[in-house]
């Protein structure tokens, strides 16, 4: 399908991904995040990114922008700047784990959305209609 990554790029992009995900959570073991610390605040807030599919309730396109909007690395990667740079722990812990979250959905195949519909993504198809 156009748009669709595949062969070694998608590799790549879904290692990238758990690698992501490794760090993410390394460095969210090892830093003060101040208010948002502790291995029960990762596990309630992990999913919290998902939340985002709530777009799709105003049809495929506005799902997509909020979807992608919420699955974006600019967003927790700003976050973490904040944390760092700020210094606001709380900012560094949340932004680690929604980039946590975001390397899960990468390493498993779940990419930003087209707007044709949810199960169309960058890493290609998902769900009922996913031919690998």
């Amino acid at each position: 399908m156009s748009g669709d990554v595949t062969g070694f790029p998608r590799a790549l992009l879904r290692a990238e991904g758990a690698i992501t995900l490794a760090v993410a959570t390394a460095l969210y073991a090892v830093l003060e995040t101040g208010a948002v610390s502790g291995w029960w605040v990762f596990a309630v807030l992990i999913l919290a990114p998902d939340l985002s599919m709530l777009g799709y309730l105003g049809g495929p396109r506005t799902g997509a922008v909020v979807y992608n909007l919420a699955h974006s690395h600019a967003l927790p990667l700003a976050l973490i700047g904040l944390g760092v740079i700020g210094p606001v722990p709380a900012a560094l812990g949340l932004g680690l784990i929604w980039a946590a979250h975001i390397g899960i959905d990468r390493a498993l195949g779940y990419g930003l959305k087209y707007p044709d519909g949810f199960g169309h993504t960058h890493l290609g198809r998902i769900g009922k209609d996913a031919r690998d």
